[in-house]
């Protein structure tokens, strides 16, 4: 350590509780950090001075088919091999194994027509 941060903590170690705590409150407000993150993880932090980091919008989707009642077997049948243009075999193969992704990496829009149709057709469906 150098020999000003040594100096920095000897006069620390005299400060009463009371003057300690009125230095903790005074760090927090010129500085913008919380003390109390440091009791418990050992660290300082920063609290966001500027505009708050973009949070990343989800921009692929996954379509999912989670049930399949069985009234509804041969629409929802269609419209899975609609949509991935798979024969006959594979899509009741699809279908007779939900929950199964059907659809992956679709734009939101195409994700949300999938959703729709297999929801029009009887089918519970989520994008994931």
């Amino acid at each position: 350590m150098s020999e000003k941060i040594d100096q920095i903590i000897e006069e620390l170690k005299t400060l009463t509780l009371l003057e300690a705590s009125e230095l903790i409150t005074k760090i927090e407000d010129t500085f913008g950090v919380d003390a109390s993150a440091a009791a418990a993880g050992g660290t300082m932090v920063m609290a966001a001075t500027g505009a708050a980091e973009d949070v990343a919008e989800q921009t692929e989707f996954n379509v999912v088919l989670e049930e399949v009642p069985a009234d509804k077997k041969i629409a929802i049948l269609k419209v899975v091999r609609g949509l991935t243009g798979l024969g006959l075999k594979e899509a009741k193969g699809i279908v007779e194994s939900a929950p199964k992704q059907i659809q992956e990496a679709l734009g939101k829009d195409a994700a949300e027509d999938s959703k729709k149709q297999l929801e029009d057709a009887g089918a519970k469906v989520s994008l994931t």
